[in-house]
């Protein structure tokens, strides 16, 4: 069944943006935003009555500001603005964050400093009802003068141009209206301006890297607490005064999962006493740290894509109180690249420790386990290139993980000049996280199969559920067969965030509402 969300401009939650990234829904503006909306949209047709210039709305563009636009081809400018910026390559954005730049696109016009007609607004609210999701091309923006390209793609559709998927399907923009009984619009003075200008594919982006991330976060740290149990290592390294002496809050609520996790295990409980081991290697015993770290990043990035979520960031704005129009730069998506950029290091550590707990577990020298998790090793070779993939992968983020923020290349003849490459900064935290997803993936297989090698004891409760999940799907490692089907289901498991979901209570108070 299909929900209702009520748009409340500038107020969105993060519990919102998930619910709208993970599911369709049916938007409603809340009618107490029509005022601000027809009041700055008013504002402009009196600015054009009085026949003074004013930047976008009688005027060019970026270094073609200086040009003054005549009234009767306003409507012109606009449109062509849209055409011409609708310049982007590379593969579609997925539907869902579509759905994420729509619905944040409709709040920020909404509040009522953009200068547009709500008959826009509500063409663009009927697109996202009724499923239409235009194809917008991920590649071709610099992040400033915002997301230009991307958002001129979206703009496309409003006006019956360009094309659109519909349930998967890529047909004309003007056939997806026409059987939708959806009137395209003739966007009048500013409109395309305050349609591209903007933050929001950077920060649609940003925000499926964060959901992403909290997922990764939630299946690594049951996978590592699984690998604790595999490795028949210590829990001692999670004791809560450890973390309190130290005080970020980030590693005190990580070290109470693992203890949580691991409450009650048969396997911890058989090795307490008698152990001749002093400590275990810090991928095991540092998680609390590394994985608190990570947990503490995303949700500093949290913070900011929220507040840009509801932000208004076209340029130039409009403020009806003194009917004045203000150039300025909230396009700049700076914050956006910091935010991506934090993410990108939280999702690369996420799976480099997860792969060193990989490591430790197939090494018999170090684990104690058959060697590479295998019966009749040598004629099996069991996890070793399970484990070659999981390094690829992490070594593969570490490289992606540069920072996208530090880098600027000036655009539009030098007026441009420097901009915040918020795009790329958070389009590739989607190839880190699945990569990443892989690496847990497989750490979840392989500490799987360590705790089966413990039987007939168990793991705890909690984690037991989560190793039942997998064998469900996925039957214990006896001989070597084909290996890539098992990993493909474990990813898929940690992407859907499989892992989490019996135990989602445990996980949701960490993170921003």
């Amino acid at each position: 069944m299909i929900s209702t969300f009520i748009l409340q401009p500038g107020l969105l939650t993060l519990s919102d943006l998930r619910q709208v990234w993970q599911t369709p829904c049916t938007l409603v503006l809340a009618p107490e935003a029509n005022e601000a909306i027809d009041a700055s949209s008013a504002t402009i047709g009196r600015i054009i009555a009085r026949g003074k210039a004013a930047y976008g709305i009688n005027t060019g563009f970026g270094k073609l500001a200086q040009t003054r636009i005549p009234n009767d081809q306003l409507e012109l400018l606009q449109r062509n603005l849209i055409l011409s910026h609708s310049a982007g390559t590379g593969e579609l954005i997925d539907d869902n964050v579509v759905r994420l730049i729509l619905l944040m696109k409709i709040g920020s016009l909404s509040r009522g400093f953009s200068g547009i007609r709500r008959s826009v607004i509500d063409v663009m609210i009927a697109l996202f009802n009724a499923g239409i999701t235009p194809c917008i091309p991920v590649k071709g923006s610099v992040g400033a003068s915002g997301d230009l390209s991307p958002l001129a793609h979206m703009s496309l559709t409003l006006m019956g141009e360009g094309q659109v998927r519909i349930a998967g399907q890529v047909i004309s923009a003007k056939q997806a209206l026409a059987q939708a009984g959806i009137t395209p619009v003739v966007l009048a003075a500013k409109e395309g301006l305050a349609l591209i200008n903007g933050t929001q594919v950077s920060t649609a982006l940003a925000l499926h890297g964060l959901f992403m991330a909290e997922r990764l976060l939630e299946a690594a740290t049951i996978t590592g607490a699984m690998s604790v149990d595999a490795a028949k290592a210590s829990d001692a390294p999670f004791d809560a005064r450890i973390h309190a002496v130290r005080g970020q809050a980030g590693q005190m609520a990580t070290a109470k999962l693992y203890r949580d996790f691991l409450h009650n295990s048969p396997i911890r409980e058989s090795h307490v006493l008698g152990d001749t081991r002093v400590q275990d290697p810090y991928c095991l015993r540092c998680q609390p740290q590394v994985m608190g770290a990570c947990l503490d990043l995303i949700n500093n990035a949290a913070r900011t894509l929220l507040i840009e979520a509801n932000a208004v960031t076209d340029n130039p704005l409009v403020f009806v109180d003194t009917e004045e129009v203000v150039s300025g730069g909230n396009f700049h998506a700076e914050p956006v690249a910091f935010a991506a950029d934090t993410l990108a290091l939280a999702i690369a550590e996420i799976g480099a420790i997860s792969e060193r707990r990989i490591a430790f577990l197939i090494d018999a020298s170090n684990s104690g386990l058959l060697p590479f998790l295998v019966s009749n090793s040598g004629l099996n070779s069991g996890f070793m290139i399970a484990h070659v993939t999981a390094a690829s992968l992490a070594s593969e983020n570490k490289s992606i993980a540069h920072p996208a923020s530090v880098d600027s290349l000036p655009t539009s003849a030098n007026q441009e000049d420097h901009v915040s490459m918020a795009t790329f900064a958070a389009r590739r935290l989607n190839e880190m996280a699945q990569n990443t997803a892989v690496i847990i993936g497989i750490e979840l297989l392989a500490a799987s199969q360590g705790i089966d090698f413990h039987a007939p004891l168990k793991t705890s409760p909690k984690l037991a559920e989560v190793h039942q999940c997998l064998r469900d799907k996925v039957a214990f490692y006896s001989h070597d067969r084909w290996f890539a089907p098992d990993i493909e289901v474990a990813r898929q498991m940690v992407v859907r965030g499989e892992l989490s979901a019996g135990c989602k209570d445990m996980f949701d108070s960490l993170y921003l509402a």
